[in-house]
C-alpha cells in the first residue's frame, strides 16, 4: 500500500502489443528521475515561429522560388512583421489598421467594431497652404524687439481716445465743451496735436496718460457677432473677453458664423493698418460648400468675379481635399463685407461652413474655440514692423 501513495509510485513499464513501439504510462502522481522524463508532446505538425493560422489549421509563409521568404522578409496578406521579426511599437500589427481589419491594440483579440482613426485630408491640405505662409505665433517672445519708430505728436482726439477715456468722435465733442486742457489751457479747436512725452492733457482736471497698448487673438467660435458694442445681438465676441481690464475692440469682422483668428487691440493705427485695403494683409480661409466647385469656377474666382461693388479676385484658391472638392482654401486681401461668401454666392454656391485660419501673419494654433491670449512683445513689433502681409 505504501508504493501506492502520491509521489512514492513506480513507473509501471507495460508490453507493448506486437509491431507497436513501447508504451508508457505517466501519471500526474507519479516521480521520475530527469531521464525518465518525457519529451514535451507537441504535435509534430505544430509550425515553426513565423507561421500564421488559417481556416482549418496551420499555413505556412509564401516563399519565393528558391525557398527564400519573400522580399523584403515581409508577411504576406494580414500583416506579417517586417524583416527582424520585431513587432512595432505598441505591439500591434500594422495591417490591422486596415480597412475592413478591426485594430489592434495590444497583443491580444482585435477591438471589435473598431477601425484606425481616418486621416482628415482637408485638414492637412490646409496645414499645408498655411505651411508656405510666414506666421507670427509662437516664434517671437517677449524679449525679441525690432526697432520701431515711436510717433511723439499726435492729434489730441487720438490721444485722448488712446487713454480710454471715450472713441476720438466723443472726443472731439468734449474738446469743444471745453472740458480739455493742455498745460494748463483749455483747447476747442478741432484738429490740434499735442506732444505724448512732454505736454500735460487733462480731462475734466484729472491728467490723461497714454493707455498702455494691448493685442489680444482669439479663435473666434459660432454664434458670436463682431462688434464693440450692439444692444440687438445676443452675444458678442466682447462677452468672451472676460478677464481683460483694459477697453479694447475688435480688429475688422467676422460674421456671426464664422470662426477663427481674429484680433483684438486698442491700438488704433495698428487697427487701421492691418485692415486697411493698401496695406494689402493676407487673409486665408478654409471653406465648405454645399456642392464640389468645378475647374472653371474656380478659374472664375482666381480671374476675378464681378460683384454689385466692383470685381474681387482670389489671390489662391485649392482644393484642400483631392477626393472632395466641396473643401477649398482661399487667400484674399480685400477687406469687403462678407466678400468670401458673396464671391461663392455669385457663382451659385452656398458656404456651409467658413473658418478664418491666418491673418496678418497670426493664426489660431494653441486655441480652442473661445479661447484668446496676449501677443508677445516680439510679436506686436513683428506686427509693427509690418513684415508680415
Amino acid at each position: 500500500m505504501e508504493d501506492n501513495k502520491k509521489g512514492t509510485r513506480k513507473r509501471i513499464a507495460r508490453r507493448p502489443a506486437e509491431g507497436h513501439a513501447e508504451k508508457v504510462d505517466y501519471s500526474t502522481s507519479r516521480s521520475f528521475d530527469s531521464e525518465d522524463r518525457p519529451a514535451r508532446r507537441y504535435h509534430e505538425s505544430r509550425p515553426a515561429y513565423g507561421e500564421r493560422r488559417s481556416e482549418g489549421g496551420y499555413k505556412p509563409h509564401r516563399f519565393s522560388g528558391d525557398g527564400r521568404p519573400a522580399e523584403g522578409g515581409k508577411r504576406q496578406e494580414g500583416g506579417f512583421r517586417k524583416e527582424g521579426g520585431r513587432r512595432p511599437e505598441g505591439g500591434y500589427h500594422k495591417s490591422y489598421g486596415a480597412k475592413g481589419t478591426g485594430s489592434r491594440s495590444g497583443y491580444g483579440k482585435p477591438s471589435i467594431g473598431k477601425s484606425a482613426p481616418k486621416r482628415n485630408q482637408a485638414d492637412e491640405g490646409m496645414s499645408a497652404m498655411l505651411r508656405r505662409k510666414p506666421q507670427i505665433n509662437g516664434r517671437y517672445g517677449d524679449n525679441d524687439s525690432v526697432p520701431t519708430e515711436i510717433q511723439e505728436v499726435v492729434r489730441l482726439n487720438k490721444f485722448i481716445a488712446n487713454s480710454g477715456v471715450c472713441s476720438r468722435r466723443e472726443a472731439d465733442t468734449f474738446i469743444q465743451s471745453g472740458v480739455v486742457t493742455v498745460n494748463g489751457e483749455v483747447v476747442t479747436e478741432l484738429g490740434s496735436k499735442v506732444n505724448v512725452l512732454t505736454d500735460d492733457v487733462r480731462f475734466n482736471g484729472q491728467r490723461l496718460k497714454g493707455e498702455e497698448k494691448v493685442y489680444i487673438v482669439m479663435n473666434k467660435p459660432k454664434g458670436y457677432v463682431t462688434t464693440a458694442s450692439d444692444p440687438h445681438a445676443e452675444k458678442t465676441v466682447m462677452d468672451l473677453l472676460k478677464g481683460c481690464p483694459t477697453r479694447v475692440f475688435p480688429v475688422g469682422r467676422l460674421d456671426k458664423n464664422t470662426t477663427g483668428v481674429l484680433m483684438f487691440t486698442n491700438d488704433g493705427e495698428m487697427a487701421e493698418r492691418l485692415t486697411h485695403p493698401s496695406y494689402n494683409k493676407k487673409k486665408i480661409y478654409q471653406v465648405v460648400l454645399d456642392a464640389p466647385l468645378t475647374e472653371e469656377d474656380k478659374a472664375k474666382i482666381l480671374d476675378g468675379v464681378e460683384l454689385n461693388d466692383g470685381m474681387v479676385a482670389a489671390d489662391e484658391l485649392e482644393y484642400i481635399d483631392a477626393h472632395d472638392h466641396r473643401q477649398l482654401g482661399i487667400e484674399i486681401h480685400s477687406g469687403k463685407n462678407r466678400i468670401v461668401r458673396r464671391i461663392f454666392e455669385s457663382l451659385g454656391y452656398e458656404v456651409r461652413a467658413l473658418d478664418r485660419v491666418y491673418f496678418a501673419g497670426l493664426t489660431k494654433k494653441g486655441l480652442k474655440k473661445s479661447d484668446w491670449r496676449y501677443l508677445t512683445e516680439g510679436e506686436v513689433n513683428i506686427l509693427k514692423m509690418g513684415a508680415y502681409v
